[in-house]
């Protein structure tokens, strides 16, 4: 990998003496570009398909620190209660930063069978 950006560079000195100068420029951009903004993008993404798939009982953590478990759902706010004492805050959705999706009772109920079956035999 390092002789091929060697020789990238022999062939702009040989060359374009501009080429030369935006070489460089141009291969960190390219790695600025691959290194950060890119896993970021991909990072958000994902954060935006799990709050698209937001459910009732689902834990959540908002920007603010906020721990809380769905209460509500609409368009654009999620409403968390937070607390045990009938607390209940009204969010944005793009407040939230974490999710903790709700584990449904038929994959723990499916694990259970199969672990009483490994346990018989």
């Amino acid at each position: 990998m390092i002789s091929t950006f060697a020789s990238i560079f022999i062939l702009a000195e040989g060359g374009n003496p501009l080429a030369s100068q935006f070489l460089p420029i141009i291969l960190m951009v390219a790695m600025f570009w691959l290194l950060l903004i890119r896993p970021q993008q991909k990072q958000r993404k994902e954060l935006q398909a799990r709050i698209d798939s937001l459910e009732k009982g689902d834990k959540v953590v908002t920007t603010g620190g906020l721990h809380g478990a769905v209460h509500q759902i609409s368009d654009k706010t999620v409403t968390l209660k937070a607390g045990g004492d009938n607390v209940f805050l009204t969010f944005d959705k793009p407040s939230i930063a974490v999710v903790n999706k709700l584990k449904t009772e038929k994959s723990d109920s499916s694990k259970d069978e199969k672990s009483d079956k490994d346990v018989k035999k």
